[in-house]
């Protein structure tokens, strides 16, 4: 999947979780970090922000498509949205449906509650 496409896929996971009131707390951290993650990307270009509280997943997918490039997803953002996905479909997750492989990337780190101090010179 490719990194935009996995973000918006999350978005939309992380909105229509929810509206249904169900959401556990570790989906709705991760809908509310991812979010405001995508709105700092879409700040730092001039964009709106508002954009990410869209929960028509359709809307969300011509919104950011066309302001989000594959290079716009850093690390972090790839985490924050494989977490949510993972979450709110497990079964999905399971099934190797949000794989994201991370090339030529520095300090990236995969897990729950990760805490680590990176450097780089």
């Amino acid at each position: 999947m490719e990194p935009v496409s996995l973000v918006i896929a999350a978005l939309a996971a992380g909105a229509t979780t929810g509206i249904t009131n169900v959401a556990g707390t570790a989906i709705t951290e991760a809908y509310n970090a991812l979010k405001k993650l995508i709105g700092g990307k879409l700040a730092e270009k001039g964009k709106d922000p508002a954009v990410v509280n869209e929960k028509d997943p359709e809307k969300l997918k011509v919104d950011l498509g066309g302001e989000l490039t594959d290079a716009d997803i850093d690390d972090t953002i790839r985490v924050v949205a494989t977490e949510l996905l993972k979450n709110a479909d497990p079964a999905g997750s399971q099934a190797g449906k949000y794989v994201v492989t991370v090339e030529n990337s520095k300090g990236t780190v995969v897990g729950d509650h990760a805490t680590i101090t990176q450097t780089f010179n």
